[in-house]
């Protein structure tokens, strides 16, 4: 699979500058904690799970959460785990019967799965369902394990390894950073130590760490209106601050974090005017888009994006199949940051310095922006430069006609 590749390939040789690469759940961890983008998840209730997983996978999915938890009532956990064996099974039938690829290139056999993982309530349900799966459980890359602190991760780990044992594979784990004691200052920076130490030991295995937002509002009664980000809500963005501070650095230590969940996707009242600007939407005619995009909410959708990778966070939870896209338009690297990185890491630069950017409008200093540099084209390997007259507006537009 590879971002954009539901788009036809001669239209994505008029988007990219360079392509996004093609990958699989046997590539590199470092490839796969970028290329996850929108992680769009789902509850284990669902009676058509399988179809739907093949149908966001056309559509541009590249990674969903089966969910059996805070998704689903705490009365149907069985008869979620049930359905959820009994789709699984379905989805290999139906992927080994082939469906239709992107549009002008392959189709059957072997239709393409997005990586799929299961968000799992206890550690005793990771075994029990990786027995019951049996053999299509090679469908699974892995689980997401809630609540995740350092008192939970030895029982969780045990039960993973145990799972990776019957199936003689390899089985990501992305923790959800949630818990009332990571939110409490008082404990703040006790648990976040203690939850460097647990991923600090099981680096191999976490593919991403996962930030509960929508749990740390809910220990205050709190919940962020369309017209705010979860940085507008100032004791959220101090917790994304510190996990970020302890758990996303750039010297070796620090992991792939994702952005918190975006939970509007109808219109409702608003107060601010829109976020986003009708220039570049004008250029391209594309005024009708920009109205959706408003209409829908996802102005403030594209600013919280905007805001996550200034903070430091890579990719998104998604709830709404309609949220992806913008995720991973606002992913692709613009030709000006390919540039600019590309000039930051010649080999001659290797001593420092300072230069003029190319696009003559900045500096780039070579050790303070290596790191920065790096991480860019890291982002540019997963989802692509674009061409240099190529911007969001573009991508939305073609990823939406498909």
């Amino acid at each position: 699979m590879r971002h954009f590749g539901h788009i036809p390939a001669v239209v994505r040789k008029e988007l990219f500058h360079q392509e996004p690469v093609e990958f699989d759940a046997g590539s590199s961890a470092g490839l796969l904690s970028v290329a996850l983008g929108a992680t769009l998840y789902s509850p284990a209730t669902r009676p058509h799970l399988a179809g739907d997983v093949l149908k966001q996978a056309a559509r541009g999915v590249v990674s969903m959460v089966l969910c059996l938890e805070d998704s689903i009532d705490d009365a149907e956990v069985s008869a979620a785990e049930e359905n959820l064996v009994r789709q699984f099974t379905e989805l290999a039938e139906l992927a080994e019967r082939g469906a239709p690829g992107a549009p002008g290139e392959r189709g059957a056999p072997g239709a393409e799965l997005p990586l799929l993982f299961v968000r799992v309530r206890e550690p005793g349900q990771i075994e029990d369902l990786v027995r019951r799966l049996g053999p299509v459980s090679r469908l699974l890359s892995g689980f997401v394990l809630p609540k995740f602190t350092e008192g939970r991760c030895g029982p969780f780990m045990e039960a993973v390894s145990a799972a990776e044992s019957m199936t003689d594979r390899m089985l990501y784990v992305m923790p959800v950073l949630e818990s009332p004691e990571l939110l409490h200052l008082e404990t703040r920076h006790e648990t976040l130590t203690g939850i460097a130490r647990s991923v600090g030991r099981h680096r191999d295995r976490i593919l991403a760490l996962r930030l509960g937002v929508t749990d740390f509002c809910s220990a205050y009664g709190l919940r962020r209106s369309p017209d705010m980000t979860a940085y507008d809500v100032q004791i959220v963005a101090g917790v994304i601050a510190d996990v970020v501070n302890v758990l996303g650095r750039s010297d070796g230590t620090g992991f792939t974090i994702t952005g918190p969940v975006w939970e509007y996707f109808r219109l409702q009242e608003r107060i601010f005017k829109p976020q986003l600007r009708r220039s570049p939407f004008m250029e391209l005619q594309a005024d009708k888009l920009r109205t959706a995009l408003i209409e829908h909410d996802l102005d403030g959708l594209l600013r919280e994006i905007e805001l996550d990778r200034a903070n430091g966070l890579v990719g998104k939870t998604c709830i709404h199949p309609s949220h992806v896209l913008p995720v991973h338009a606002l992913s692709v690297v613009s030709h000006e940051e390919f540039s600019d990185a590309q000039d930051i890491l010649r080999p001659e630069r290797g001593g420092g310095g300072v230069m003029r950017s190319a696009y003559t409008n900045k500096m780039n200093e070579v050790k303070p922006h290596r790191a920065w540099a790096e991480r860019t084209l890291r982002r540019a390997e997963a989802f692509g430069v674009a061409r240099e007259d190529v911007g969001f507006v573009e991508l939305l537009t073609a990823g939406l006609a498909g």
